[in-house]
This record gives C-alpha cells, structure tokens and sequence, in this order.
C-alpha cells in the first residue's frame, strides 16, 4: 500500500491538506480502528493526514458556565484520569473504562470512536444522553452538529470531504440529574458491546422529571430510545413504569439484527434488561 504521509503542525496546515486533497485523505488520530482498516484493505487512502502534532486538538477544558470541552486528540485514558469526567460525566467515564485495554485507551480517541462509527461506538451513546456536540471545521469554516444527529449508517457520519472534527463540547450537568453506561458482552473485557445502554435521568421526589435513553448496537446507528423517554417523562419512577419504560426501548426504539454475536431477539431481551437496570442503578445514587 503506498500513500503520501503528512504530520501538520497547525490547524491552518491540517485545512489546507484536507482542502487540496479532499475525499482522498484519511485522518489518523490514535489510530486504533483506522490502522487494521488500512492493513485489511477495507481503506486505501492516497494521503494519510497524521494529527499528533496539532497542540490545539490536545486540549481539556471543564467550568460550570460552558461544561466540558474535548479537543479531537484528547484520549480516552487522560479523559478517564480526569476527575470532572469522573464525576460529572459518569456515563462517558463507564463508556470509555468499558473499551478495549489500557494500551488501546492510551492512544484511542473519543472523537475517533465516533468518527469511526460503528453502531457499537462505546461512547456514542453516552454522549448522545449527555447532549454532546461536535465542532466541524473546513476551508469554509466552522459548524456545529449534535452527536446524535452526527451519525447517518453503519460507519457513516455527516462530514464532508475536506471537515474534521475538531473538539466535542459537553452542556453542564443539570441539578438533580445523573448517567451511567451499561456495556453487555459475554467476555468482561476486549470485547464489542452486543448491547449497550446509556441513560441520563433528572429525577425528584421519585417523578422523572427527564430521561435521555441512547442505545448502541441494536441499530444502524447509535440512537435515542424516544417512545420509551416519552413514556416515562412525568411518570412516577416506579418498578411497573421502569419495566413498561424498558420493554418500550426493546421492542419500539431498536431494530438489532441477528449476526455471529447474537439473535436480534436477544438483543431486543437485553436492551430491556440493561435499560431497567441502569434506570434502578441511577435512582440508588
């Protein structure tokens, strides 16, 4: 395979690459899923954009006005040694810690996972429940786009020839409000999510006040469980209504497929079970 190699050290250089050479390039961040894509023949790009030396991609920024903001190149390891992340953003904490190894996490990227955009993207759907959004830049400027309108097929997004993804901006947290990311695999680790649930809930008194619900791996894309959202939004967080909540997200908001890893039925069977529970393990909190 022969490719021309470029290592920008700006942002200016990185747009002026990826404007003369357009749909031809291929940005390498950590490289984790690009690489066996390349060796396999699945990608052949004619230029190889290498982005390690773009210091503005690098950075972490956290305050209560504008919430977290992550530089394209931020890895998974220094954001899960992040305290605030930690913290406050539980649901893409438990994402990350779920992926791979620690050598992996090392080098991978969240924007990287979900540029990769596989439906099984471990952070996507966290970030989705987050409200997450991603910053776009071009020759032609800057856009903004919510992670959970950034996916449109199986390893397919809506950038552009010519975009990246430059940081991924994180609202703050509301009151009263928590996440969390339950991962389904047969194996604890190195291992795909046959199903993963991420779900944000704002509750008092035992109402639910609002619920995010994202799903990954039941579907082309990662997504939001809305008829189960919209089911349980006013609601008394009972066990009936967590349950009816649950059964709506299996059989309403997913539609999985049946591969090698397991039946579309007991995905579906999964994403009940993995949605009650993350319900039930936010309200103990």
């Amino acid at each position: 395979m022969y490719f021309e190699y470029f290592k920008p050290k700006t942002m200016g250089e990185t747009i002026s690459i990826l404007e003369k050479y357009g749909e031809q390039c291929a940005l390498i961040a950590g490289g984790t899923d690009l690489i066996p894509k390349m060796k396999s023949g699945i990608v052949k790009p004619e230029q190889l954009v290498n982005l390690e030396d773009v210091q503005e991609l690098k950075r972490v920024e956290y305050d209560d006005q504008n919430g977290l903001k992550l530089g394209a190149m931020a890895t998974l390891r220094e954001l899960e040694a992040t305290q605030v992340v930690k913290e406050k953003y539980r649901a893409l904490y438990e994402g990350m810690h779920s992926m791979a190894s620690t050598q992996i996490r090392n080098t991978a990227t969240v924007a990287g996972n979900i540029c990769n955009a596989v439906p099984s993207a471990d952070t996507a759907p966290a970030l989705i429940v987050l409200g997450a959004k991603v910053k776009i830049l071009s020759a032609e400027g800057n856009r903004v786009v919510a992670v959970e309108d950034f996916f449109t097929g199986v390893c397919k997004t809506v950038l552009k020839p010519g975009e990246l993804v430059t940081e991924i901006m994180i609202p703050v947290c509301e009151e009263n409000s928590a996440s969390t990311y339950i991962k389904y695999t047969v194996r604890k680790a190195l291992e795909l999510a046959m199903v993963g649930v991420a779900v944000n809930l704002k509750a008092k008194d035992g109402i639910c006040e609002d619920i995010k619900i994202g799903l990954g791996a039941v579907a082309p894309i990662p997504k939001r469980a809305d008829q189960a959202e919209k089911f349980l939004i006013g609601k008394e967080l009972t066990e009936e209504n967590i349950l009816q909540a649950a059964e709506i997200a299996s059989q309403d908001d997913c539609s999985p497929i049946s591969d090698m890893r397991a039946t579309a039925a007991y995905r579906r069977e999964m994403v009940k079970v993995c949605t009650k529970d993350a319900i039930l393990k936010l309200m103990r909190k």
